[in-house]
């Protein structure tokens, strides 16, 4: 076993990748950026070495900088983790030519499946089944066009290199065709640095089965299937394993098939083999597809872990260490169910907008594994994915893990910035879902009432209201006054609305509030305080915002009434940055005719393109910015003449 390893990666995947290395007795070294130096995966490593900027281009996608750190430290092996460097050939290669073991796949492997029309290719060979499309090398727009034609509407472009719904568009139509692929085209350009694509027929109700393999090389096995089918715009949301009503029939055949698929490429380590199920008449034997391998560990590894009771790191790293497979095919098998939920900073209402910010607080309650790459005080940066965790459960069925998931998010406790949280709690608690009724397009068809806000409650505001005036903690001669109750007031937004507060305070056990017109009486029970009858919900504060935990964390802002006097009000003429990110294109000028709702800008942010639109009709005034720039979140972008 080796020594010390270096993880060429950070967050969440080298936070959960040091767990089991320390443990092993292995020294870990991290690497970090300027925007990471006080990171956790930083705190958590018994070395680290700092190796550039903020941008993974001047950091984590520099190889011969971590290599140089790996050499520098001692270090014998790398684990790359995933994103970044994780499934580039290239750095393999310069790793292996340092000395240096490489834990994961070979570069030939990776390059296999790299490129999504060879693979499919070379799956056909192995005898795997494949999606009907086009994986040809011919790129023009028309025999695109015309390939799509002949598949039949709808279809997928695909972009032939990277993953996670990048460079992905659906096409209803063949007038909608061409758009949508100088879209998907841009963003892998930008994504990964190809622009090609492949064109592949539509499957009318998808599921998003995947098969976690493990090899050595020469023969590999697989720890069963996940079901990734609750995606938002080709993004997971929510994993499960096993996969809703899997028959064993259809479990061998998809095992055997993923067996295959890594053997034929002499596969090594822990990879995926990704499927596209036909859930329109159940599952069946002949009605799933390869769609693409991954040549690393996956993000929602966990749920494996937690039905197989095998630590998937522990076995990259005696398989790279040169240990043979640690089990064989007949000794895995499944024990319950478990899912995984991804938490997210993001704006669910405004279109699931990353979202950046200060967590003030962070803590998951008992009874769920928790993988998560920031702490309470971290920043959520713009530079890297916005994932803030990711919550696991495991249960002996599916209704058990799922009431387990339920209750886990609904006592996640996240301050300081918009998360996906009550998204997350809705679909947990879909009733489809609950059936097992699960489709790529499930998220789409009830998105309204998944997206729905929790709704607030006078009762809500009171706990804001309480520790905002100091009443949550009270002295011995709290409301104490010579004629009447000590009345006072308070405005806190939530929101976009103003709520008006009074209370009397009757004395250090009991409390009346009046919100918006609604009466409220807070009552001390022994050590616990009531409001209206019920248990006060956790609350944190962090300076001006308060988060009540309850619906899935609801904010008030204490509002400060001199501040809100001299407070300007918004130009409405204004285009802005709804967040931090890159300028990658601008399609407005000085003198431009605009009508409501064309692009006027693209905003490149948390690895996703964002389309700027104008709000009505008008002309353009100015363009405050230049195509390439670094903006921050409400920094102006494009300037309207104002309105007549």
């Amino acid at each position: 076993m080796f020594d010390t390893i270096l993880i060429a990666n950070r967050g969440e995947i080298a936070c959960r990748v040091m767990e089991t290395a320390q443990g092993m007795g292995v020294t870990c070294v991290a690497v970090y950026s300027d925007a990471d130096a006080s990171a956790k995966h930083v705190a958590m490593a018994d070395r680290a070495v700092h190796i550039g900027g903020a941008a993974p281009s001047e950091s984590y996608l520099r190889g011969d900088v971590i290599i140089r750190a790996a050499l520098d430290t001692g270090a014998q092996a790398i684990h790359p983790g995933y994103g970044f460097l994780s499934e580039n050939p290239d750095f393999v290669e310069a790793v292996e030519a340092a000395g240096l073991i490489f834990i994961g796949p070979s570069a030939s492997a990776i390059r296999a499946m790299g490129l999504k029309d060879a693979a499919k290719a070379l799956m056909v060979e192995a005898g795997v089944p494949v999606v009907p499309g086009y994986h040809g090398s011919d790129q023009s727009d028309d025999l695109l066009a015309k390939e799509a034609e002949k598949i039949g509407f709808p279809v997928l472009i695909k972009a032939v290199a990277g993953g996670g719904g990048k460079g992905m568009r659906q096409v209803d139509a063949a007038e909608g065709f061409q758009e949508a692929l100088a879209s998907a085209r841009s963003e892998a350009k930008a994504a990964f640095g190809n622009s090609d694509v492949l064109v592949e027929k539509f499957v009318s109700k998808p599921r998003h089965i995947e098969v976690q393999v493990f090899g050595d090389g020469t023969r590999a096995v697989h720890l069963f299937e996940r079901d990734c089918s609750l995606q938002r715009r080709h993004q997971k949301v929510i994993e499960e394993a096993p996969a809703p009503d899997m028959t064993p029939e259809i479990r061998a055949a998809m095992g055997a098939a993923a067996v295959r698929a890594a053997e034929a490429i002499g596969y090594a380590g822990a990879g995926t083999v990704e499927f596209i199920v036909d859930g329109s008449d159940g599952l069946n034997a002949d009605g799933f597809f390869f769609m693409e391998m991954n040549t690393r560990l996956q993000v929602e590894h966990p749920v494996t872990e937690a039905i197989t009771g095998v630590d998937l790191v522990e076995w990259q790293l005696r398989v790279a260490a040169g240990e043979a497979l640690p089990a064989a095919q007949n000794d895995l098998t499944i024990s319950g169910h478990a899912f995984e939920a991804r938490l997210y900073a993001e704006d669910v209402p405004k279109g699931f907008l990353p979202a950046t910010g200060t967590l003030t607080h962070l803590q998951f309650p008992d009874g769920c594994r928790a993988d998560s790459g920031v702490r309470a005080g971290d920043v959520i940066s713009p530079f890297y994915d916005p994932m803030i965790a990711k919550v696991i459960v495991h249960g002996p069925t599916r209704d058990v893990a799922l009431a387990r998931l339920r209750a886990a998010l609904a006592g996640t406790q996240v301050g300081g910035t918009v998360t996906n949280l009550a998204f997350l709690g809705a679909l947990a608690g879909h009733a489809g879902f609950g059936r097992g009724e699960v489709d790529t397009g499930l998220i789409g068809r009830d998105l309204d009432e998944l997206v729905a806000a929790p709704e607030a409650a006078p009762r809500h505001a009171v706990a804001a209201g309480m520790v905002a005036l100091g009443l949550d903690r009270p002295a011995a001669d709290t409301g104490f006054a010579l004629w009447a109750p000590l009345r006072r007031a308070l405005t806190l937004v939530h929101g976009e609305a103003d709520i008006v507060l009074h209370v009397d305070v009757l004395g250090p056990m009991a409390q009346d509030w009046v919100v918006d017109g609604t009466a409220v009486a807070v009552r001390r029970v022994g050590a616990l305080w009531q409001i209206d009858g019920q248990a006060a919900p956790d609350v944190a504060q962090a300076g001006a915002q308060i988060t009540v935990f309850d619906g899935y964390g609801l904010a008030y802002g204490v509002v400060d009434p001199l501040e809100r006097a001299s407070a300007a009000g918004g130009d409405g003429n204004l285009i802005e940055a709804p967040m931090p990110g890159l300028v990658r294109s601008l399609f407005a000028k000085a003198g431009q005719a605009v009508k409501a709702g064309e692009r006027l800008a693209i905003l490149e942010a948390m690895k996703m393109e964002h389309s700027l639109l104008a709000v009505r009709d008008g002309i353009v005034a100015e363009v405050l910015v230049e195509e390439g720039a670094q903006v921050e979140a409400g920094a102006a972008l494009v300037q309207l003449e104002p309105e007549a």
